[in-house]
């Protein structure tokens, strides 16, 4: 694998998930959240739930990119991050804060 980190290898190849290409690369959050979900609900390797699959997965590819990874699209990023815990029946990470401050 010359020229590849070994991030875009876990990323194309992870035992983990089978993403769709370029699923990162969209500039749609709800789009990436339904593509996650489905991987995951669809991987027979995965370990843990479909939620944290998709989650570990998600977190992984924005840690790994780094500073490569231009605002804009760390902004959809992190907002799939909500669109995929809803998609999974689950309150986005902030409404948790909202309903400790009632």
């Amino acid at each position: 694998m010359p020229g590849e980190k070994w991030s875009q290898d876990v990323t194309e190849h992870s035992d983990a998930l089978d993403l769709e290409d370029g699923v990162f690369k969209q500039d749609d959050a709800a789009k990436i959240a339904a593509s996650l979900k489905r991987s995951a609900e669809h991987s027979k390797r995965r370990k843990g739930t479909p939620l944290q699959s998709a989650m570990g997965m998600l977190n992984f590819y924005i840690n790994r990119a780094g500073d490569n990874l231009g605002e804009g699209q760390r902004q959809v990023l992190e907002s799939a991050k909500d669109e995929l815990r809803k998609a999974f029946g689950k309150a986005p990470k902030d409404a948790h804060k909202e309903k400790a401050h009632e």
